[in-house]
């Protein structure tokens, strides 16, 4: 009887298939490339965004066609490494990449992906794309094999067509890489370009350090961390530096023999100062997160949903945990397809999900209540001195009134002679009870209780409205001064159950306090429809308030508003792009430290408020 072949024949048409739906993110694409970049010993990468294309190019060895190197990288789902031998990069670094599948991942972002390729002068090229007509894939010739940034040897992945889109400022950017891609440092940079504005990451977690209020740490792997941390409260430990956390386990190699290994978890958990103004982008990562990594490169973004309780405090909580005996080669691989997770009931991602939800988590919690708590205690002490000092005052007041008052009176009613009416003394006491009355330091207490600020605005321009609440946040201006009635952070708002225009009212004009309020108006075509926004315009005319005027598109603000002065201008797009100008960005800038000088607050730096908001909305 003949024996029968079986043949597994998988048409080229899986990448069709495959392409867009591998990754759910632009940025867990391009820390695939990255990590391509990494395995292949490059110093730099860089990521140019570009009107037509994403390209993602780096110094790293390169790919020769004639030794091979490229029929390897065309074998889809081929097998990295497999055993300790080959778990290593020239360079000594662990490899990331194992399954094969990462170079799918730009197919994810366009429907075609051009590779172009060096290695010691020999030029290559080809092109993917979702719809191959055959397993021949169409070539690049080596006269169209150009780089934006390398010399020599590397590659460049280029992305024609993107359907995912990049923030438009590098800072915005380089934001969400640093919390998905932690392996950056003096040796392996990361440069992103877009348009003429670039910016570098060469470090992780030094800016993470300066935002926390408490950490636990974990080994010695996160020392920018410790070195950047501070200890608002010295007399409670909010800073735990423990060794690494060991876990002894019985696991089967890839050949199914038992043997005896090391989970070994290093890394960080933390729990932030404040969540306030923090995810700035619909697209942006969360700022609350626990990740995990192996071999420095990320496995899973956010544990949090498994580990967690939903509880409040969470939303305080960030960490990077790196256990490498995840991505051990001798081991079964326990990555998800798409690198967005881990095999759930992997003794290994078990063993540390339980670690993180019975002790690190309660752990950071209970450090981040204690930070609350020395907070709080602080306030009140320094509430409760206040407070002793502004009686202290007031009863010095008191008497010095007194005495003032009635001297003042009696030189009155003595001065007039002995036939005195009544009503020339009552007016002899009125008149000396004003002439006195700021003896008793009332005025400056009130004035101190009052709102400062209000934005007005309408429902529709709301997205300019939170950038210019963010900018006032940054600047050092409390949330508790502010007057924002659409603003997210309810301290803000109008008080519930208040109706809006009392509640305005009790600032604009029943306050005994004579400071009045500075009002921040957005303008646009939105303002002349809406009954609210006019409302707030003549209120603030009448009372004759200071103002600043933040306008959107070529709407012309008028009179009551002071249509003489020069008004900041941000562009809208149709499609809710938001830009400026370089010289409106500086004049934004210029306003709202205008601003916090007119209110009492001392702002940030020209530099800083420059880059905050190009964080925010494109500066062209």
């Amino acid at each position: 009887m003949e024996d029968k072949k079986y043949e597994l024949n998988i048409d080229v048409r899986i990448l069709e298939l495959l392409g867009p739906n591998l990754y759910t993110n632009i940025y867990y694409v391009l820390a695939e490339l990255i990590a391509n970049a990494y395995d292949a010993d490059a110093h730099n990468v860089y990521i140019i965004s570009e009107d037509d294309k994403i390209i993602v190019e780096d110094d790293g060895k390169g790919m020769s066609y004639s030794k091979g190197e490229i029929t390897k990288y065309l074998k889809v789902a081929a097998i990295s490494r497999s055993c300790e031998e080959d778990s290593k990069t020239g360079l000594d670094r662990l490899k990331m990449g194992r399954k094969g599948v990462g170079k799918l991942a730009a197919l994810s972002v366009s429907e075609e992906v051009h590779v172009m390729t060096i290695a010691n002068g020999e030029k290559s090229g080809f092109v993917l794309s979702r719809h191959p007509q055959s397993n021949n894939l169409q070539s690049i010739s080596d006269d169209s094999v150009r780089f934006r940034k390398i010399t020599s040897n590397g590659t460049a992945i280029v992305m024609m067509n993107p359907q995912y889109h990049l923030h438009k400022t590098p800072t915005a950017v380089k934001r969400n890489l640093m919390k998905i891609f932690p392996a950056i440092n003096e040796d392996f940079k990361i440069h992103i370009i877009i348009g003429n504005k670039e910016d570098t990451l060469d470090s992780v977690d030094k800016e993470i350090g300066k935002e926390l209020c408490a950490c636990i740490l974990l080994g010695t792997k996160s020392s920018n961390i410790k070195n950047t941390f501070r200890n608002e409260y010295p007399s409670v430990d909010l800073l735990v530096e423990n060794n690494s956390k060991t876990f002894p386990m019985i696991l089967k190699d890839n050949q199914g023999t038992e043997k005896e290994y090391n989970l070994i978890v290093e890394g960080w958990i933390g729990a932030y100062k404040s969540t306030r103004g923090r995810k700035l982008e619909s697209s942006d990562f969360p700022d609350n997160f626990i990740s995990l990594y192996a071999h420095d490169k990320m496995g899973e973004f956010n544990i949090l949903p498994v580990v967690g309780a939903n509880r409040l405090n969470e939303s305080y909580v960030v960490g990077q945990l790196y256990i490498d005996l995840f991505e051990l080669s001798e081991l079964p691989d326990m990555a998800l397809s798409n690198r967005q997770g881990y095999k759930s009931d992997d003794p290994r991602y078990i063993k540390v999900i339980s670690y993180v939800k019975d002790e690190l988590l309660p752990n950071i919690i209970a450090k981040r209540v204690a930070y609350a708590k020395a907070k709080k205690d602080q306030s009140e002490k320094e509430k409760v001195s206040k407070q002793e000092e502004e009686e202290r005052t007031f009863r010095l007041n008191v008497n010095e009134f007194r005495k003032s008052t009635s001297a003042q009176v009696a030189q009155t009613i003595i001065s007039k002679g002995n036939d005195v009416s009544e009503e020339e003394v009552r007016f002899a006491v009125e008149s000396a009870i004003n002439a006195n009355s700021n003896m008793l330091g009332l005025k400056p207490h009130i004035d101190q209780q009052k709102k400062k600020l209000f934005i007005s605005h309408t429902g529709s321009d709301k997205e300019i409205g939170d950038i210019v609440y963010n900018m006032l946040l940054f600047n050092n201006v409390p949330p508790e001064d502010i007057i924002y009635t659409n603003c997210d952070d309810e301290i803000s708002r109008v008080p519930q159950g208040m109706n809006i225009y009392d509640y305005l009212r009790k600032f604009f004009v029943d306050s005994v306090s004579d400071k009045k309020m500075y009002v921040l108006f957005i303008t646009s075509d939105n303002t002349r429809t809406a009954w609210g926004a006019m409302v707030e315009i003549g209120a603030s005319w009448i009372t004759r308030v200071d103002h600043k005027i933040f306008n959107i598109n070529k709407f012309r603000p008028e009179h009551p508003l002071n249509d003489e002065a020069m008004w900041n201008t941000i562009n809208r797009a149709e499609d809710g792009r938001l830009s400026m100008t370089k010289l409106n960005c500086d004049d934004f800038c210029s306003k709202i430290e205008q601003v916090c000088e007119v209110v009492g607050y001392s702002h940030k730096t020209r530099t800083e408020n420059k880059s905050k908001l190009s964080s925010m909305i494109v500066v062209e």
